[in-house]
């Protein structure tokens, strides 16, 4: 038997049309390499879109997809992960399910234990239980238990291992909690992990088909999934899916009223056609704002030298004092000109700090990650700004 285990799709995450047509045609080639390689079938192992209510053209792109894949009998096993599952239990997979295109992993839930019921194909059971928001399966999973069968098991989930997370502060389940599988099919972290737990025994993550923001570009570059063959032994294979080339361009920034050009002058010196560019800015501004570069240009310079698309991350450009002009007709000065007016309007020696507070709270919190650990890491870049002694309680 061979399959394909999948996870992490996003169908519909990305706002740039650019890149969410390319994450589509990453889903697409996907497909077409396990047609070509004749897998009997495959396992979605959660967040197949990016919410629970999927734009229209990204469910129409994804039937089609589907349809594809029952043209060529291949199966397919889903469970929904945090991004696409409901509290209701309603989302589009079960539209997908109704069509046929897709068998959705189901279980029972009684006495305070949840049964999980198998889905056979020929010599192998496959077992699933969904992802929740926040983490919220983890403490299901301890509870959970496989319906006997003496075929091959895969057990599909969507959550955070112990030996995947690293120094992610974020709940995970230890292996030993888990039922007996011989195949551990996961989805979630966004990372490439390959835990051999035995000579026919197998935890993995795939990562995602394709890379769901500006960090994962620089760090995965593209995306891939595995294939398995089960012949009395268990044989997994790396499918990398890279459509366009990634380039990271990271600049030290002093002066933002010269900014502008010296971005130019380096992609100048690059090939950008058909590629990904990672402009990433960092740095602390001596002289200017960060609203004084000009964004707009640079983009279009980016555009009239091939570049695909190009993102930028000004999360560790830092200011040393606050100075502003209105300009309201420029979209991306809208915060400067409001902060302009409230310093006008309050005088302070704190106000030499609103710049950096600001950039502060470009700290994203992390999946699955806790409030009081968020609130605490958040406060301690104020503390660093501020010299203070905060603790969140």
């Amino acid at each position: 038997m061979r399959f394909a285990h999948i996870a992490d799709c996003h169908l519909g995450s990305w706002r740039q049309p650019e890149l969410q047509q390319l994450n589509l045609a990453s889903f697409k080639r996907a497909i077409e390499i396990c047609i070509e390689e004749k897998v009997n079938f495959i396992v979605f192992a959660g967040d197949l879109f990016d919410s629970a209510y999927p734009p229209i053209e990204i469910l129409k792109e994804t039937f089609s997809e589907f349809r594809r894949l029952k043209e060529a009998r291949i199966k397919c096993y889903v469970i929904a992960g945090s991004h696409d599952y409901s509290v209701s239990g309603k989302t589009f997979l079960d539209v997908l399910e109704k069509a046929g295109f897709c068998e959705i992993c189901s279980f029972e839930e009684k006495d305070n234990k949840i049964s999980l019921k198998p889905s056979n194909n020929e010599s192998i059971s496959i077992y699933g239980y969904p992802g929740k928001k926040s983490g919220l399966e983890i403490e299901d999973l301890k509870k959970i238990s496989l319906e006997p069968s003496n075929k091959f098991k895969i057990l599909m989930l969507h959550t955070t291992m112990e030996s995947a997370k690293g120094n992610l502060p974020i709940d995970s389940i230890d292996i030993k909690q888990l039922p007996d599988a011989e195949y551990y099919a996961l989805g979630h972290l966004h990372l490439i992990h390959e835990n051999k737990l035995s000579d026919n025994q197998y935890l993995i993550y795939p990562g995602p088909i394709f890379p769901n923001n500006f960090q994962e570009l620089e760090d995965l570059r593209g995306g891939g999934f595995y294939i398995i063959d089960v012949n009395g032994y268990v044989k997994i294979t790396r499918k990398e899916i890279k459509l366009k080339e990634v380039l990271p361009l990271e600049i030290e920034i002093e002066n933002a009223l010269t900014a502008t050009d010296k971005i130019l002058k380096e992609l100048e010196k690059q090939n950008l056609k058909d590629k990904i560019i990672l402009l990433k800015l960092k740095g602390k501004i001596k002289q200017g704002k960060t609203s004084d570069i000009k964004f707009s240009e640079i983009m279009d310079r980016a555009k009239e030298k091939n570049a695909f698309v190009l993102l930028k991350n000004t999360s560790q450009l830092k200011t040393e004092e606050l100075e502003m002009e209105i300009e309201v007709s420029d979209i991306d000065k809208i915060e400067d000109s409001i902060v302009e007016k409230f310093v006008k309007e309050n005088p302070s020696n704190f106000n030499k700090f609103l710049s950096q507070l600001i950039n502060s709270f470009n700290l994203e919190k992390q999946e699955d990650e806790k409030r009081l650990i968020f609130e605490n890491r958040l406060l301690g870049e104020i503390n660093k700004i501020l010299d203070l002694n905060l603790k969140c309680s």
